[in-house]
């Protein structure tokens, strides 16, 4: 089950260290050096943390394998540290990820939702996690089922994702289901979709992913690291996308 964590965090090279590293009210922040990723967390510390010492110039694989931890505030501080690596701008780009160089770019232009609208016509879709504005772009166009931690009007609980998944064509994993473990099994559920995307801030661009049936990963790279961690500290009460620019990464 720990596969896919281990393929990720054993990509990290092993001089780069943590600089810096934030946790904030619903998010954390990471950078190791020019690189910096952030993961917003649901609050559950109902484990003991991995690490007591000090992470400030600590490999940057090693905070990376807090992903695992069970102490879901701890392991998005692992996942920001993934993100440090592999949403680095350099680094993205190196792995064949397109995006502007612009300061700020216009969301909608890789808005995982908005850009495979034709797509879904018709088909049976899938989403976990309750996006916005699902129900105006999805639900009029395709047989939409949202599965959801915590459902809203018309959601399935999460439980559902084992009876709803394996009949879906199309189907949007939040990035949360990386830190909450949930990830392997929905991809499990997901190996007989047409096309499998990973959505979220958080969400590592990592090609290793596709080799876990992973079609596309929907993320953000953030190109103000001092704004990102600002925003993650809670200083500035803004969107982190102002921080960065949203990008899609397909598999070739």
């Amino acid at each position: 089950m720990w596969e896919i964590y281990d393929a990720l965090i054993d990509g990290i090279p092993e001089d780069l260290v943590v600089d810096e590293l934030v946790s904030g009210f619903e998010a954390s922040y990471v950078r190791s050096g020019t690189g910096a990723g952030i993961a917003h967390f649901r609050d559950v510390q109902t484990r003991m943390p991995m690490f007591t010492k000090n992470l400030i110039g600590a490999p940057l694989w090693e905070v990376a394998g807090a992903v695992k931890s069970w102490n879901f505030v701890e392991a998005s501080a692992g996942l920001a540290a993934i993100n440090a690596y592999y949403n680095n701008p350099g680094i993205a780009r190196a792995n064949g990820v397109n995006f502007s160089e612009a300061r700020r770019v216009e969301d909608r232009m890789y808005d995982p939702f908005i850009m495979s609208q034709n797509q879904i016509k018709g088909k049976r879709v899938g989403v976990i996690g309750h996006f916005p504005y699902l129900e105006t772009l999805f639900e009029p166009i395709c047989d939409l089922s949202i599965v959801s931690w915590y459902p809203l009007e018309g959601d399935y609980p999460h439980s559902a994702c084992e009876y709803i998944l394996p009949e879906c064509e199309y189907v949007y994993i939040t990035c949360s289901s990386i830190t909450n473990k949930t990830l392997p099994r929905l991809l499990e559920l997901s190996k007989s979709a047409r096309r499998v995307t990973v959505v979220g801030p958080a969400t590592p661009l990592a090609p290793v992913l596709f080799n876990y049936g992973i079609s596309e990963l929907s993320s953000f790279i953030i190109k103000d690291n001092d704004l990102a961690c600002r925003i993650t500290a809670g200083a500035e009460r803004v969107r982190i996308y102002s921080a960065g620019q949203k990008v899609t990464f397909q598999k070739s």
